[in-house]
C-alpha cells in the first residue's frame, strides 16, 4: 500500500517536481490532495504519478496508453484466458526469453503474483500500469458474455453472471453523481435477498436509491476497490478500508470506503467527505447564543481538556474541526492525531494513526508533545494509555480537544474513571464536556403549526416556556425532495467543571463508605441545578425558534428523560 507522501517523495527525489511547486500547490488548492493539486497546476502529469507508484512498489512501469503497446496487447490476447485476465485484472504485454510480461493495476495484488504464473504455467514479470486505463482495455479485450447460459445447466456462465463492464462503470458514475447532487453523507451498497441494494443517507435518514440485479454485485464492488488504488479485489474474506478521490460532473469527490464480508457477500459503505466542512464555524453548528460564547471561551483556554461526546454520526468530528478553525492562527501551533484524517486543514499539523506499523494514538501523542504544540486534537480517547497522555499534556500547559462515546455529558467523567484514570486527575484536567446530537432542520417551505394542551402535558412544557414561540411543521417542496426537512443542526448539553464539580468528581469511585461516593446521577442533578440544559431541553429551544420539530428532537434524545 502506498501513500501520497511516498509518491511525492519519489517525485521530488527524481526532480519531476520541486518542493516549491508542492508548497505553492498546497496554497493554491487548500484541502485538495497534493498529487491532485500538482496535476491541476500542470507541475506533473499522470504518467509521473504512475511511474512513481511503480517505483514505490519495486515494479517497472508499462505505458498502456501508447498505440503500439495496445496493438501488442491485442496480438497477445490469447496468451491469457479471459477468466484469468478478468479475475486478476491483468493484461499481457509481451513475451520474453523467460516467460511473459504482464500489466497489473493493483501493486498489492499478491494473490495474482502467486497464482498467475501457476495458471499460465510460465514465468511472469509484472509491470505496473495505470489502473483506470487497464480497466478500459480489459473491458474491450476481455468482455464478459452477458446472459450466456451453460447448456443443460440453466446456470449463468462465470458464476457471477458476467456483466458488461462499461455498464458497471456507468452505474458507479450514476450513483456517485446522484449522491453528490442529493447531499448524501453516505452511500450503502448491500447484497440482500431481493437483489443488490443501493441506499443514500441524507440528513441522517437512509433512502433507497436503486435496487439492481444481484449479478452486478461483484463487478460494482471490484470497480470501487480498483478506484481506491489500495484495496485488493481478490480479498473478500476480511474487512478492508480505502479512499477514493475522483471527479464527478467536474467537481471533486472524496470518499472514505469500508467493506465488510456478510453471509450474502461483501457490503460496502462510502462516506462522502465534504470539504465544505472546513468552512463550518461555531455559529454554523446551531448553538444558542449563551452556549456559543461559553464554548468559544473554552477552546481559547491555555490548557485543560475539552471533550465532545455522542454516538457515531452525531457530528463530533465536525465540531472539532469547527473548533480548530476558530482558533487556528499564526500564534498557535496545532497538531492533530486522527484515524483516519478526514479533511486536510491548512496550517494544522495532522498525524494519521497507522496501528499496523505501530503508529498508535499513544505513540503519536508522545511524539507530538516533543513538537511543543499549543493545541492538541485527539480523534478519540479509547483507552487508559491515550487518556493518561492526554491528561498529562493538559496539566503541562496544552489545550487538548477530543471525543468520547457516551450518551450524555456527565457520563464522560465516569467513563474516564472506568478506564482507569484517577478521579483527582480527571477533576484537575477536564474543563468541560459537551454532548451533542444532530436533528433534521425544517426546510423553508415549513408551515405554521399549533401545540395542544395534551401535547404540552406529554412533553412537560409549561405555557410560560412557550412565550413568544412559533411552531412549524414539515410541508414539502422540490428543494427538500418533499420531505419537509433540509440539512441538520446540532443540539447540545454542556457540563461545566467548576470548583464544586471538582470536589464531587474527587469523590467518585473512592473510599470504603459507598454512601459518600458521588454518582453520575448526582453530577447530572447538580449540573441541572447550576443551569445546564439537557439535550432535550436544548432541542426544545430550537423547536421554539422554529428551526425543527418536537418529533425530531424526541427521536434523537430517547435516552433523555428530562
Amino acid at each position: 500500500m502506498h501513500t501520497e507522501d511516498q509518491v511525492l517523495e519519489v517525485l521530488l527525489d527524481q526532480f519531476r517536481a520541486t518542493g516549491q511547486q508542492a508548497d505553492e500547490a498546497r496554497e493554491r488548492h487548500p484541502g485538495t490532495p497534493i498529487l491532485e493539486a500538482l496535476l491541476q497546476d500542470g507541475a506533473i502529469q499522470q504518467r509521473d504519478i504512475d511511474e512513481a507508484i511503480a517505483h514505490v512498489h519495486g515494479l517497472s512501469f508499462a505505458d498502456i496508453e501508447e498505440p503500439d503497446v495496445v496493438e501488442q496487447i491485442r496480438q497477445l490476447q490469447t496468451a491469457i484466458p479471459g477468466e484469468v485476465a478478468r479475475r486478476h485484472r491483468i493484461l499481457p504485454l509481451q513475451r520474453s526469453d523467460h516467460g511473459l510480461q504482464v500489466a497489473i493495476g493493483d501493486p498489492m495484488n499478491f494473490e495474482a503474483f502467486d497464482t498467475v504464473p501457476f495458471l499460465l504455467k510460465t514465468e511472469v514479470e509484472f509491470l505496473y500500469a495505470n489502473p483506470e486505463r487497464l480497466e478500459v482495455l480489459l473491458s474491450a479485450l476481455y468482455p464478459r458474455q452477458e446472459g450466456l447460459v451453460a447448456a443443460g445447466t440453466g446456470k449463468q456462465d462465470d458464476g457471477a453472471a458476467a456483466t458488461d463492464d462499461a455498464g458497471v462503470i456507468q452505474l458507479v458514475q450514476e450513483f456517485l453523481s446522484k449522491a453528490q447532487e442529493m447531499r448524501a453523507s453516505d452511500i450503502h451498497l448491500e447484497p440482500v435477498d431481493e437483489g443488490f441494494r443501493i441506499r443514500f443517507r441524507i440528513d441522517g435518514e437512509l433512502e433507497l436509491f436503486k435496487m439492481v440485479s444481484p449479478v452486478l454485485h461483484g463487478s460494482v464492488i471490484s470497480r470501487l476497490k480498483i478506484m481506491t488504488h489500495t484495496m485488493s479485489i481478490d480479498e473478500k474474506r476480511v474487512p478492508q478500508d480505502g479512499r477514493i478521490q475522483t471527479q464527478v460532473n467536474g467537481r471533486p469527490l472524496d470518499l472514505r470506503v469500508s467493506t465488510i464480508p456478510t453471509s450474502q457477500g461483501e457490503s460496502i459503505v462510502m462516506r462522502l467527505l465534504d470539504q465544505s466542512t472546513l468552512s463550518i464555524t461555531l455559529p454554523d453548528l446551531g448553538f444558542m447564543s449563551d452556549d456559543q460564547e461559553y464554548f468559544r471561551g473554552l477552546i481559547k483556554l491555555a490548557d485543560g481538556i475539552v471533550l465532545v461526546t455522542g454516538p457515531t454520526g452525531s457530528g463530533k468530528t465536525t465540531t472539532l474541526y469547527a473548533c480548530l478553525s476558530e482558533i487556528n492562527d499564526e500564534s498557535r501551533k496545532i497538531i492533530t492525531v486522527e484515524d483516519p484524517i478526514e479533511y486536510v486543514m491548512p496550517g494544522v499539523n495532522q498525524v494519521h494513526v497507522k496501528s499496523d506499523i505501530g503508529m498508535t494514538f499513544a505513540r503519536a501523542l508522545r511524539a507530538m508533545l516533543r513538537q511543543a504544540p499549543n493545541v492538541i486534537m485527539i480523534g478519540e480517547i479509547r483507552d487508559l494509555e491515550t487518556a493518561g497522555i492526554a491528561i498529562n499534556a493538559s496539566l503541562t500547559g496544552h489545550l487538548v480537544l477530543s471525543t468520547l462515546h457516551t450518551n450524555d455529558a456527565p457520563s464522560a467523567i465516569a467513563r474516564l474513571i472506568d478506564i482507569g484514570v484517577k478521579p483527582y486527575l480527571v477533576s484537575s484536567a477536564v474543563r468541560a464536556v459537551m454532548a451533542q446530537r444532530l436533528c433534521r432542520k425544517l426546510c423553508t417551505c415549513k408551515a405554521p403549526a399549533d401545540i395542544t394542551e395534551d401535547e404540552m402535558a406529554a412533553l412537560r412544557i409549561t405555557p410560560e416556556q412557550l412565550s413568544g414561540a412559533k411552531f412549524f411543521k414539515p410541508k414539502g417542496c422540490e428543494r427538500c425532495r418533499f420531505t419537509g426537512y433540509r440539512g441538520r443542526l446540532g443540539i447540545f448539553e454542556i457540563f461545566k467543571v467548576d470548583d464544586e464539580m471538582r470536589q464531587m468528581i474527587n469523590r467518585m469511585g473512592e473510599g470504603e463508605d459507598r454512601s459518600e461516593q458521588v454518582s453520575t446521577v448526582q453530577l447530572r442533578n447538580r449540573a441541572r441545578e447550576q443551569g445546564m440544559r439537557t439535550l432535550r431541553e436544548d432541542g426544545f429551544q430550537k423547536v421554539f425558534a422554529g428551526l425543527t420539530t418536537f418529533d425530531e428532537v424526541l427521536a434523537v434524545t430517547m435516552g433523555d428523560s428530562d
